[in-house]
């Protein structure tokens, strides 16, 4: 007998695979999802190895087969090891991101009455509800359960009237939640020479019906039942009535939703390569020949308006010559359609997208296609690199530095770059990592020799060796002193004035939304908070409601202080809101568009946002960290930045990075047409290294400041972090358990003589009170943390982050 090695789906399971028999008759393969038995339930699973010997002695048999395909490969099989060995998450977590959408489905539980039950008195009027309720309905989910009772009420009665043998609890899976797309198309079966007459009898008392039919006998074809609507406005039942006298067949046709089909885009040829871009390109273009079993992680480095973009088709295609695929990775779905815009016409009908915004339909059709090898290029964020792309070439990560690549919100929690690495290097596939402002990890591993350093030191753009935006830093300390209380300085609306009057475009840049960031009262200082939250509620003005950022808990603004009902209610701080407002009032000529998260939750709103500005419907684009990168605008011949210290004074080591990296890449939007550009940056804080090496383009002199600091610090690149939070509802108890738990980490260190490593807390985190929920941490500094870590239990309500991009 054979015997397989599943990941099941459960929390239970964490990071093991259960040993299962093969049936009989049943023929199972590695990457195949299969049902099993897990307790009392059944649950998915999906097999990683086949063995001729189980792991226990007593062993379950698989219950059936999900997908008669295999839907991992075996690289895929390891990566999800890897990834949960690493980053010490439960391996069906990392089994599941590959896997098609809307896979996953849930255990639902359902309580119906004993058939053997006897009434036993007396029953408390909790238990008498749930029975009646139960009884009434022959079967009950224990969702509706939680409705009648609330949730933990609900689970004690069904606990209780279980024991006593009133009700018996099963289990089943959810319903299927995404299936092909089929779509009903009508043809005509009557015989074509008797159709007019047919037509002229339904005339008279079915005028519809005779619609519908000669539209169908003018066709060659079967027509969707969309089109013929569109065309006779005739409805299902029309098609229902006629099918019905044998005048037609309703057939069902598998149809592909397609989410690029509302993209117009011209198919295009490759770009004549500066001297500069061919010196990059080709070491990337012989390691892609080459391949040789063997990986290669290349660092491309160029200024912005370089060319990047450029090299990445150019490398894709040398990929697909060979009968190889890539993928390629931005940052953030707001930058997806601009590299669709400029993949889909190189590779024309060969592009797949994945992300968050598509529908679930859209999601598994377009993995089912990449599945199938019908496409060359998949395009999306960073879970974008788990599509099942076969013959894996390239892999490209644009804007490398962004720590959006970072999955911080569930497990597990990965790295994208780092996981392209470990992909790259089971399928010998090449990377090529891009930026004009690397992470100082990213460079130093580059400089060590660990990665390729490839560098673009002039723009192409608008024309080869244009210069660089200049850069003016703005003291906002002297503007107030000077007695200007404008959010602009004198130079920034100077500068905004000029380009209105050339009819040029200026964008503005705030990395806060929102209008206000706090509202205080003036009688007694009272701050209002979110009630789950310890931050406080930000005022947004085109809502008239104050919102948490954290949990999106909203309330009204009150008309007195809570506290001491004073009506000095005052506003402080600014988000983009604010701005747009601002701008309004000191340039009403300006045409204005606004990008941020609150203005992009409708479907395509990126996309519509992107073509006004492009279209010159506004002059002036107000955003938050959307409008910073990959935007190419011609026209854009200004960029302010309106408070450069929003990330300066954040409680992070990488504060300085990511200040230096986002002023980069917001300056390095202007000057893209033959106009060239200007950026003004207002800081109250002019000396900062960061504001100081931005203004300079000058990544070289940054890098050198900022890993020396790591250096001296002990910060990485020079040692590995892990970022360890316990969360609970009672801040005394999650305290407890903390120090608890960094107790037994120090003993576990002294057992293993790990003297390398060292513990900092346990802390209240940076944001106290998150979701209703207290956060304690611990930080660890070592080296290899994820194995020692994995020896070391951890209760429920701990998460740990391997390699956290913030603390």
């Amino acid at each position: 007998m054979k015997y397989a090695e599943v990941s099941v789906n459960s929390p239970v399971a964490q990071r093991q695979t259960f040993s299962y028999a093969i049936p009989p008759g049943l023929n199972v393969s590695i990457g195949q999802a299969v049902y099993v038995p897990f307790g009392e339930k059944t649950a998915q699973g999906i097999v990683l190895e086949l063995t001729d010997l189980p792991s226990v002695e007593q062993t379950r048999d698989i219950t059936g087969i999900i997908d008669p395909q295999p839907l991992l490969t075996a690289d895929r099989i390891l990566l999800a090891k890897w990834l949960s060995n690493y980053y010490l998450s439960p391996l069906f977590d990392a089994v599941a991101m590959m896997l098609p959408p809307g896979f996953e489905r849930r255990i639902l539980t359902f309580i119906s009455p004993s058939q053997h039950s006897t009434d036993i008195a007396p029953l408390n009027e909790h238990q008498n509800k749930l029975l009646e309720l139960t009884r009434e309905k022959g079967r009950l989910s224990l969702r509706e359960a939680e409705k009648l009772l609330g949730k933990k009420r609900a689970s004690a009665t069904v606990s209780q009237l279980i024991k006593l043998n009133l009700i018996t609890r099963s289990y089943e899976l959810e319903r299927i939640r995404v299936k092909p797309q089929k779509l009903p198309y009508l043809q005509p079966i009557a015989d074509r020479e008797k159709i007019p007459g047919i037509i002229e009898k339904l005339a008279k008392k079915a005028p519809k019906q005779a619609k519908l039919l000669k539209l169908l006998s003018d066709q060659k074809d079967a027509i969707s039942l969309a089109e013929a609507r569109l065309k006779t406005g005739c409805d299902k039942s029309t098609a229902d009535a006629l099918a019905q006298k044998g005048l037609i067949h309703i057939i069902y046709i598998e149809v592909r939703r397609e989410p690029l089909s509302h993209y117009n885009t011209t198919p295009s040829g490759p770009l004549r390569l500066t001297t500069a871009q061919e010196s990059v390109f080709e070491p990337i273009r012989d390691s892609i020949r080459r391949r040789e079993n063997k990986s290669g992680v290349f660092l491309l480095h160029g200024v912005t308006a370089s060319g990047k973009t450029e090299i990445y088709l150019q490398a894709l295609s040398e990929t697909v010559k060979l009968g190889k695929r890539g993928i390629a990775l931005v940052p953030e779905i707001a930058l997806t359609p601009q590299t669709i815009e400029r993949f889909s016409a190189r590779f024309p009908g060969r592009i797949a997208i994945l992300h968050s915004q598509l529908s679930l339909g859209e999601q598994f059709d377009e993995w089912q296609r990449i599945k199938n090898g019908e496409v060359d290029v998949v395009v999306g964020p960073r879970s974008a690199l788990f599509a099942p792309q076969p013959d894996l070439g390239l892999i490209i990560i644009d804007e490398e530095h962004e720590w959006t690549y970072k999955q911080r919100e569930q497990s597990p929690r990965y790295h994208a770059r780092d996981a392209a690495i470990k992909l790259a290097e089971l399928t010998s596939a090449v990377v090529v990592l891009g930026s004009a402002t690397p992470s100082t990890e990213t460079c130093y591993h580059a400089l060590q020799g660990d990665y390729h350093l490839l560098q673009l030191q002039e723009r192409v753009v608008p024309i080869e060796n244009a210069p660089l935006p200049q850069v003016t830093v703005v003291d906002m300390r002297e503007e107030l002193k000077d007695g200007n209380r404008s959010i602009f300085s004198r130079a920034l609306s100077q500068a905004i004035e000029s380009i209105l009057s050339k009819k040029e475009q200026a964008i503005l840049f705030l990395n806060r939304r929102g209008g206000a960031t706090a509202i205080q009262c003036r009688n007694c200082g009272f701050v209002l908070k979110c009630k789950r939250c310890d931050v406080p509620l930000t005022y947004h003005s085109d809502s008239g409601s104050l919102i948490c950022h954290r949990c999106n808990y909203k309330t009204t603004v009150p008309q007195t202080c809570p506290r001491c009902l004073s009506r000095r209610i005052r506003y402080l701080g600014i988000g983009t809101e604010k701005l747009e407002e601002e701008v309004k009032e000191s340039f009403p000529q300006a045409r204005l568009l606004r990008w941020d998260s609150d203005v992009t939750q409708k479907r395509l709103s990126h996309e519509a946002i992107l073509n006004r500005f492009r279209s010159h419907e506004a002059d002036i684009l107000i955003g938050t960290q959307m409008v910073a990168k990959g935007l190419d605008i011609p026209l854009v011949t200004l960029v302010g930045v309106v408070i450069a210290d929003t990330s300066l004074n954040l409680p992070d080591f990488r504060a300085g990075e990511r200040t230096f990296q986002l002023l980069s890449q917001v300056a390095g939007r202007a000057g893209r047409g033959l106009s060239g550009g200007q950026v003004f940056i207002q800081t109250y804080n002019p000396g900062h290294y960061a504001v100081q090496t931005a203004a300079k383009h000058d990544y070289v002199a940054f890098y050198k400041q900022e890993i020396e600091f790591r250096r001296q610090l002990r910060e990485p690149p020079f040692t590995q972090l892990a970022c360890l939070t316990y969360t609970h509802k009672n801040d005394n108890r999650c305290r407890e358990e903390a120090e608890k738990t960094a107790k037994r980490i120090m003993a576990l260190k002294e057992s293993r003589g790990a003297s390398g490593m060292s513990l900092v807390g346990p802390a209240p985190a940076f944001i106290h009170r998150l979701r209703g929920r207290y956060r304690w941490q611990i930080i660890l500094r070592g080296s290899d943390l994820s194995s020692f870590l994995a020896g070391c239990p951890f209760p429920q309500g701990w998460t740990i982050d391997i390699d956290p991009v913030g603390l």
